[in-house]
């Protein structure tokens, strides 16, 4: 996977603004349809991706996210790169308080992989 994201799809994370900004809540996403390409084989690699933030000024808007992800269906993808793209993209778009992404890949080659990206501090 090339460090970026794939073709103008970050441009397709919207934003709305955050109803309780003074309130630390938590909000979580469970997306277990994500894929991407093994980048060595081109075989598809599944996921489910569990999406944990605590909202500063804005939150993400649902289709955007769907989209966005759905953007990796044909990228090729070492899990650890993809996990922290998808982190970092979601934190220069939202500035959460607080973003931890757990991305579970199914088995490749009898191994199961975690990866589990973090910004901020929770309280």
């Amino acid at each position: 996977m090339s460090e970026g994201t794939p073709a103008n799809q970050l441009s397709t994370l919207e934003t709305f603004p955050n109803p309780r900004p003074g309130r630390d809540y938590e909000v979580r996403f469970e997306c277990p349809e994500f894929t991407c390409l093994c980048p060595k084989t081109g075989q598809p690699d599944f996921a489910t991706l569990r999406i944990r933030y605590v909202p500063g000024q804005t939150c993400v808007e649902l289709k955007s996210l769907k989209l966005y992800l759905w953007s990796y269906r044909d990228v090729g993808a070492f899990h650890e790169a993809v996990a922290n793209r998808i982190c970092d993209d979601l934190v220069n778009v939202m500035a959460p308080r607080y973003l931890e992404i757990e991305a579970e890949f199914k088995v490749r080659g009898g191994i199961y992989t975690t990866v589990v990206c973090r910004h901020g501090t929770k309280n």
